[in-house]
């Protein structure tokens, strides 16, 4: 069984566990288990193999069984038994976002409902609305969650959403007084993939921001449209909700629709040992009754005794406990940003000169930028003979000593073999500041083949980074079967870096990755892959990967300044003159 689906299935148990009123210990020992298996690089069944089960975080020796147990036989004696006190379908209802266990156990036993088509037809039907305490607008709200969740199955890549989104906030900044405008949901998270989009503001006149929220160029059809929220698709089929709110309620208001819903379950557990209740209107007494207003989520943090937490890392996992014990990291931000070792020019498949690559970088305060271009050893995206590495070297060497404030580094993204060997000579490589060894062919091959295959060009003494090692696309190709935890030990024991490429189609490594490989001491690289000037941009991307990560500056390379450059470096050299 994959990670996700031994999630699911303790995530499973954690929800049936709470509709029975079981200890809320024992509900969140499953929770906290789940987001450990979530956020794990390799697979279960490989630890279950080599009994180190126990040195997953949150795993104790009750759970390490059920998970061997599962990785064995493909079931669970256990969930199964507990499944069978419920109605049938019950764990389907609770994935609905607004839908928790009392409901769901209304909806199961007194209106028989086992699938969310069945769902949406006692909606449609009037059945839902009749049930107790729950009536027509409960009912409406449920089925928006329903629309929302197909929708959510057909999820685009952050890197396709995300321009969009910012083309919608524009145009609402420009035409009207909406103020307070962020995304919120997963795109706040910076989710690498995004199935609905909410937006958050406040005006002192709601109407006009949402009707010209559904008169934008980029709205496809409207869903909803009320006085202060308006539900509408747009381009890529996105469903984006739009939320007018009051400035003083703006708070608590992003931190609720901000997520994630673990983190959201955990934060109102520990509101409820404050004697407080959580809504996205405020924090109220249990006591008095009284709602407190928050105008920004830093206030309603505070109130529950927290710092600011940053939203990529609001995932449900130890962030709530860090928080409170005041041990946070700070993560890297784009500012910290330095430099990019990783770009291509039209000497290859890139669009623009080096010159051109060399002065956006300096546009963008870099200080320095590696210029890669591809080997020609295969015959791909015109890449570099040897004879045209050399003269590249000679042109980068004439630009070094034209440009000021801006460093650039004469490097290649050399092709790893199916053998592991690279297809340009030793010789040539050692006389090159950087080089980035990547795989582009026999995707197909055994985990084995694989990860022996990108070991070995790690060992080779002249590669300094790996590129994105997994080789995925999102929503276009699969990763390559590659064992990460491997790969992890063997970037530590060669002082090889690790790139997280961010490229808004790979983001590779990705964000789990990211977190093994710093807690493990894995040298980081964020890069662009850029092909053009406008590609440098991406850092973003990657940024954001590395803050879901729980990256530090200290953890990324080029975060660092140069303080003294050689013509040529050696293994290791790389991070002897790049220093923080």
């Amino acid at each position: 069984m994959k990670n996700s689906e031994i999630a699911k299935v303790f995530q499973d148990i954690a929800d049936l566990l709470e509709l029975k009123g079981e200890n809320p210990f024992k509900i969140r020992a499953y929770q906290r288990a789940v987001r450990s298996i979530e956020h794990l690089p390799v697979e279960l069944e490989k630890l279950a193999k080599e009994d180190k089960l126990r040195e997953v975080p949150g795993v104790g020796e009750a759970i390490a069984k059920k998970i061997t147990e599962l990785v064995t036989t493909g079931k669970l004696e256990f969930y199964e038994k507990l499944k069978a006190e419920f109605p049938e379908g019950i764990s389907t209802l609770l994935d609905v976002p607004g839908i928790g266990p009392k409901t769901a156990m209304a909806l199961s036993s007194e209106l028989g409902v086992k699938s969310v088509d069945e769902l949406e037809a006692a909606i449609v039907g009037g059945k839902v609305a009749g049930l107790y305490r729950l009536g027509d607008k409960t009912a409406k709200n449920i089925l928006h969650q329903v629309q929302a969740l197909r929708r959510k199955d057909q999820r685009i890549p952050l890197g396709e959403a995300l321009p969009i989104v910012e083309e919608i906030v524009a145009g609402l900044k420009e035409k009207t007084k909406v103020k307070n405008l962020v995304p919120a949901g997963s795109l706040r998270r910076f989710r690498e993939t995004i199935g609905d989009i909410d937006l958050m503001g406040t005006a002192d006149d709601a109407r006009p921001v949402i009707d010209t929220f559904t008169t934008l160029p980029q709205v496809k059809e409207v869903l909803v449209s009320g006085m202060t929220k308006a539900s509408v698709v747009i381009s890529g089929e996105l469903q984006t909700d739009l939320r007018i709110v009051e400035h003083d309620c703006f708070g608590s208001l992003l931190q609720y629709f901000t997520g994630s819903k673990q983190h959201n379950i955990n934060l109102r557990e520990r509101a409820r040992r404050q004697g407080l209740s959580l809504s996205e209107y405020g924090i109220t007494s249990l006591k008095s009754g009284q709602t407190e207003k928050f105008a920004t989520e830093t206030a309603f943090y505070q109130r529950l005794g927290l710092p600011l937490i940053p939203p990529e890392i609001r995932e449900g996992g130890e962030e709530i406990e860090r928080a409170g014990h005041g041990t946070l990291p700070r993560l890297v931000e784009l500012g910290d940003i330095r430099g990019d070792f990783h770009v291509h020019t039209d000497w290859s498949d890139g669009h623009d000169s080096i010159e051109a690559m060399a002065l956006a970088a300096k546009a963008l305060g870099y200080q320095y930028l590696g210029i890669t271009d591809h080997s020609g050893g295969r015959g791909i995206a015109h890449g570099l003979s040897v004879e045209r590495v050399i003269e590249q070297m000679r042109e980068i060497k004439q630009l070094n000593e034209r440009l000021d404030d801006i460093r650039l580094l004469s490097g290649i993204e050399v092709d790893i073999r199916a053998d592991g060997s690279l297809d340009l000579p030793d010789e040539l490589l050692q006389e090159l500041d950087v080089v980035i060894a990547a795989v582009h062919s026999g995707f197909g091959e055994s985990q084995q083949q694989m990860t022996g295959r990108m070991i070995a060009a790690m060992e080779n003494p002249n590669v300094d980074i790996l590129a994105h090692p997994t080789c995925r696309l999102l929503a276009e190709r699969e990763p390559v079967a590659v064992d990460m935890e491997a790969v992890f030990q063997a970037a530590t024991r060669t002082d090889t870096m690790l790139e997280i490429n961010a490229m808004p189609s790979r983001l590779d490594l990705k964000d789990i990755h990211a977190y093994r490989a710093r807690e493990l001491g894995v040298k980081l690289a964020i890069n662009t892959d850029a092909h053009a000037t406008n590609q440098l941009r991406f850092m973003r991307f990657g940024v954001g990967v590395a803050r879901r990560g729980w990256c530090q500056a200290r953890d990324i390379v080029n975060t660092g300044a140069v303080k003294e450059i050689t013509r040529q470096l050696n293994q290791g050299a790389i991070t002897q003159w790049i220093k923080s």
